[in-house]
């Protein structure tokens, strides 16, 4: 895996030699030559390994989607090539619009352009919401070449006839699958339909099944190009195994289906991100096969908990124990074999920490396991860079029923209409076969376990 020491991504630095800058970054992409000035002055030494392989691919005209951890270089990626666009006074009508998913963001790709923009004639105008849109009305009625906006944004803007789609020639989706978990998918398939002839670039950390609905009807056979700089282990953490499911009701389909055996799951905690969740979880669990489930630090009188773990341990009954991630409060979870992610929390150090905390020498006899949707997965590619593992994907059991999507009011604005499941989750019909698929040998390992209690 090519890595810089100074990466065109983010990084900065003395620009100690700017002919040498200028001449690897002619000699590897077309830059014009205000931009090969550009990346000297700013002390960047080479392009990345995104921008080697699709740079050129942008510059040919060419539909892309690149697939990139957080400072691979996206970013810059579009807007060095959006730059090398205008090799003249442009006449303020946008002729490239770029969707990012908040005022945030579009402040930073703001940021980025002045930093790299040499010709000064070039207008850029940011669209976020504010209370009111005139100052924003105003800024594209006095001439905007580039439009960096958020989606829903720039949509009720175009539909006030304030922001011109005629001579849009390029249209870049960033962060695109946060775009997605956000739902914002209607106002950027409407967006890309009210272009009538344009380039296409989506950059995103993940690529899954809600994405693709999302782009699929605008893009014209686009490249798809992926980098993954996972690096080496950073972090002792336990052994992972990451199950992919399409939805919330196949996670408790999954969960119940792994807690049958009681042979094997003696003692598993389940981390749910809120307290509703973990209820849910445990009234499912009760329900299901009368399973003895308890609560960490109960919150409300008729729950069966406990306030430590040692307690759940040493319990010679109950083998569930549900944790909600509001609780901030670090947990010895030494002496569990499994730890089973029903969410994933918001804050990638939490996953970390907790399943860094007591790695011993006996480490290997805990599995964490990790229950993941479309939505979820690019927070463990966030969690697989800051550890520097890869977490094994296990196939879903052949007997796992497939739970079928409900329709919630934050899935209306998904387009095209409707949220199947992909071909890898047919329903199955259940049975009482126990295929877990843990990957290197995990379930035989885990077998030789003695019972708690």
């Amino acid at each position: 895996m090519y890595f810089n020491t100074l990466s065109f991504g983010e990084g900065r630095g003395e620009a100690k030699k700017p002919y040498l800058c200028r001449m690897t970054w002619s000699n590897k992409i077309k830059l014009n030559k205000q931009l090969q000035r550009s990346v000297a002055e700013a002390g960047y030494t080479a392009p990345t390994e995104i921008q080697q392989r699709i740079m050129s691919r942008i510059i040919g005209g060419q539909d892309v989607i690149a697939v990139g951890p957080e400072g691979a270089g996206k970013t810059t990626t579009y807007v060095l090539t959006v730059l090398n666009r205008f090799s003249y006074a442009p006449d303020g009508v946008p002729q490239v619009l770029i969707l990012v998913p908040d005022q945030e963001a579009v402040e930073a790709v703001i940021e980025r352009f002045d930093a790299l923009n040499k010709n000064k004639s070039i207008s850029i105008v940011g669209l976020y919401a504010t209370p009111g849109m005139q100052d924003q009305l105003d800024a594209l009625a006095d001439g905007a070449d580039i439009v960096v906006a958020t989606p829903d944004r720039a949509r009720a803007i175009y539909l006030k006839l304030g922001l011109n789609l005629n001579k849009v020639e390029l249209l870049v989706v960033d962060d695109a699958d946060r775009i997605v978990k956000q739902g914002l998918q209607l106002p950027v398939a409407e967006l890309a339909n009210s272009i009538t002839k344009a380039q296409h670039l989506v950059f995103t950390e993940i690529l899954h099944d809600k994405l693709n609905k999302m782009i699929d009807p605008f893009m014209k056979l686009p490249a798809i190009v992926e980098v993954e700089e996972i690096g080496e282990a950073k972090l002792n953490i336990h052994p992972q195994v990451l199950y992919h499911v399409p939805n919330f009701g196949t996670k408790l389909n999954l969960l119940n289906l792994f807690m049958q055996d009681d042979d094997l799951f003696t003692k598993t905690v389940v981390f749910a991100n809120t307290k509703q969740t973990a209820e849910h979880i445990y009234k499912n669990l009760q329900t299901a096969k009368n399973n003895p489930v308890g609560l960490y630090n109960p919150w409300a009188a008729g729950y069966q908990g406990f306030i430590s773990l040692n307690d759940f341990v040493d319990d010679e009954q109950t083998r569930v124990l549900v944790v909600a991630n509001e609780n901030e409060e670090d947990i010895d979870l030494s002496g569990v074999p499994f730890l089973l992610h029903f969410d994933l929390p918001a804050d990638k150090e939490t996953f970390l920490n907790r399943m860094a905390a007591n790695v011993t020498e006996t480490s290997d006899e805990t599995l964490s396991i990790t229950f993941a949707t479309d939505l979820e997965l690019g927070q463990v590619k966030k969690i697989e860079q800051a550890s520097g593992q890869k977490f094994p994907m296990a196939d879903l059991p052949e007997d796992l029923v497939v739970a079928k999507e409900k329709k919630k009011t934050e899935e209306k604005p998904t387009l095209p209409k409707g949220d199947e499941p992909g071909a890898a989750f047919h329903e199955k019909k259940a049975s009482n076969a126990k295929t877990y698929n843990f990957s290197s040998g995990q379930k035989a390992k885990m077998n030789m376990k003695k019972k708690h209690g």
